[in-house]
């Protein structure tokens, strides 16, 4: 029984950038019914924080501050000892997106798929519940978990400026020089 985390999932995933890539591909029946809200397991984690639902089936958990400088690997064993206990409760949420801002991640679908596909390099940063290697191929039988924090790599996050937002609105209000141009 190899890879058994393959059949989870309900969907196709394919993330090609920088020459990584991964597919995760399911097919038949429903196998479960996904979480509509937060298991209480993920609620109780020690050293993480903010578990929220990105939506039915996935969570984003961020990582307590004073952890942060933590390396990933250690963060990871600690929230599998956490979480091995609880495997059973975790069949409703087959994708657990490790994140700095747990809230920002769920409050869109576009903030879920920003943070989680732009920060998340395949060949580095998945890792499983219980995971394994059989006959050379990885496997967890637990939630999938993308590691998706801000790496020392990544360029900082983009802010808004009030200031310049308002002078660009100013050119698309009534009279403005770009009034008549649709989006």
């Amino acid at each position: 029984m190899v890879a058994k985390w393959t059949f989870w999932f309900s969907f196709i995933w394919i993330y090609f950038a920088s020459n990584y890539k991964i597919c995760i591909a399911a097919y038949g029946d429903k196998k479960r019914e996904l979480c509509k809200e937060i298991p209480q397991c993920l609620k109780e984690l020690q050293g993480f924080e903010n578990a929220s639902l990105c939506m039915p089936g996935i969570a984003a958990i961020q990582v307590k501050s004073q952890k942060s400088n933590t390396k990933i690997r250690e963060l990871i064993d600690e929230l599998n000892t956490q979480l091995s206990i609880t495997n059973h409760q975790l069949s409703i949420v087959p994708i657990i997106v490790l994140c700095d801002d747990a809230s920002f991640t769920a409050a869109t679908l576009n903030n879920f798929l920003w943070v989680t596909f732009t920060r998340c390099n395949p060949a580095n940063d998945i890792y499983g519940i219980d995971e394994f290697i059989e006959n050379k191929h990885w496997g967890c039988n637990g939630s999938l978990i993308i590691d998706a924090t801000i790496k020392p790599h990544h360029a900082p996050t983009v802010e808004k400026n009030i200031d310049v937002e308002k002078k660009i609105d100013r050119l698309f209000a009534k009279g403005g020089s770009l009034t008549n141009i649709d989006f």
